[in-house]
């Protein structure tokens, strides 16, 4: 058979087209070669990955040992208070290690232990511990922790008493009454009652005695609401004034009784106070919740000259033994309380004019009164209070004024009956009753301030001036925080 002239061409281009020899052998050299690199590529891969995953469980086992470090210190600060050297007599850093229920190691915890002592009184201790994971001590976590008792600056509020929060307030942080709540404003946190249910006269807007919950009202949100709850025992929380006098005699600033209405105190962005004994008044009336209408000389007409006094850093307490009003720029921690520990009638704090701080953090002060924290008539329209307040037998707040009646106040003054905006930066603590805006019986806006907001001080919180009541006997971590560097 015969093979047509097209396909012995093709055959004949085929035979001249195929490849040259060895070809085979270089497609599966470069094919070898792409599979090897992708299996390094990817056995690399594995291996970094696994690398990783060893060193982020070596990293969190250094949190854990480091965890040990601080609970260590905890127990060791709750059987020897005021040791902060590891019951070794000498500076630190102290090392210890974990044991492995397993035998061996977890790991290896070093402790840094500085206390804050104010007027030679130990107040809190900062723990710095430092772990490392016996697997791979190349990865070492620094945890910060503050041990302290909790103080009343964790709350907005703590009330001794009814109390009725206005639809105008706006409120950050935990508000407690160990009465009942009518809490008509809006807030951010837990507003507790220590009781399940109270009488709501008109006092609280109630058009009759009503039996209510321990929190009511149209604010919210509601699901925030806690009663009962364990009320705060106001006797526990109480200030010691003659001690905290005490340690301004011997440390800090003392100021004795001024024979005259007492001292306006004005703080100094520098760290220091000008105090002028206040030897002339104007007589107003005022009416409050606790004592009806009464008199009250909170208006300075006259002072003598400024003495200037520095606040020691190492004791910054100042306590003075008179009436006093209150205003400035405080820079540092300081404590300041107003009281009679002598005998005789209570001494009040009058804030007159805003109380702030210098610097944007760091600073923090908390103001005391024997008796009541009272806000002056003539009280700036905008005023801002940064601070823990504490009114230890009275009430805080500001007093119901009027321009007409019997009871008005003078002409002069009348102007300041209705005052616009009150910001408040801390906590309030008060026996009585607390209240800065006052309204009639339709609900109208008759004195006061018309709008409030409250927000309490997280780093008041964590850290407040010293000798700052506490809430509880028992020390906690009131901070805790990674001082790793990210990098």
């Amino acid at each position: 058979m015969k093979l047509s002239s097209e396909i012995r061409l093709f055959l004949k281009a085929a035979r001249h087209s195929r490849p040259p020899r060895g070809y085979f052998v270089v497609l599966v050299l470069v094919f070898s070669a792409v599979f090897l690199t992708l299996v390094v590529t990817l056995a690399g891969y594995v291996f970094e990955q696994k690398k990783l995953q060893l060193a982020e469980e070596n990293r969190q086992k250094a949190v854990n040992v480091a965890e040990a470090g601080l609970e260590y210190y905890r127990w060791h600060l709750a059987h020897f208070p005021n040791d902060l050297e590891d019951g070794t007599g000498g500076a630190g850093p102290y090392a210890h290690t974990v044991a492995d229920a397993e035998g061996g190691a977890l790991g290896t915890f070093s402790l840094s232990v500085n206390g804050d002592t104010y007027c030679g009184a130990l107040t809190d201790v900062t723990i710095t511990s430092t772990g490392t994971s016996a697997a791979d001590p190349t990865f070492p976590r620094t945890l910060l922790a503050k041990y302290a008792r909790p103080s009343v600056g964790d709350y907005s509020y703590i009330v001794n008493s009814n109390v009725w929060a206005g639809a105008d307030r706006v409120i950050s942080g935990p508000y407690l009454s160990n009465g009942g709540v009518r809490m008509d404003g809006t807030h951010n946190s837990t507003v507790s009652s220590g009781v399940s249910t109270w009488l709501c006269t008109s006092d609280f807007g109630c058009s009759s005695n009503q039996t209510k919950p321990g929190v009511f009202g149209a604010g919210g949100p509601q699901s925030l609401w806690q009663y009962p709850v364990a009320p705060v025992d106001f006797g526990a929380i109480s200030v010691d004034l003659s001690a905290l006098k005490g340690y301004a005699q011997s440390s800090g600033v003392y100021l004795p009784p001024s024979n005259k209405y007492g001292y306006k105190i004005v703080f100094n962005a520098d760290g220091s106070f000008d105090s002028y004994v206040v030897t002339g008044t104007q007589t107003i009336w005022g009416y409050s919740s606790q004592n009806g209408w009464k008199q009250e000389n909170s208006i300075i007409t006259k002072t003598d000259s400024a003495v200037h006094h520095a606040i020691p850093p190492g004791c910054p307490v100042v306590f003075v033994e008179d009436n006093t009003w209150v205003s400035g720029v405080v820079s540092g921690k300081v404590t300041f309380a107003s009281a009679n520990v002598s005998g005789g009638a209570d001494r009040n704090v009058f804030l007159n004019g805003n109380l702030t701080y210098a610097h944007a953090s760091g600073d923090g002060v908390t103001v005391i009164g024997q008796g009541t924290v009272l806000i002056s008539l003539d009280s700036p329209d905008t005023m801002a209070l940064h601070g823990i307040f504490i009114a230890q037998d009275g009430w805080y707040g500001r007093n119901y004024y009027t321009s007409s009646g019997s009871y008005r106040v003078p002409q002069s003054l009348s102007s300041y009956v209705l005052r616009s905006t009150l910001d408040t930066y801390g906590s309030v603590i008060s026996n009585g009753r607390t209240g800065t805006k006052w309204t009639d019986g339709n609900g109208n806006f008759i004195s006061g301030y018309s709008q409030r907001n409250d927000s309490y001080d997280r780093a008041l919180a964590a850290a407040p001036p010293p000798f700052t009541p506490e809430t509880s006997d028992d020390y906690q971590f009131t901070l805790w925080q990674d001082e790793t560097s990210p990098f």
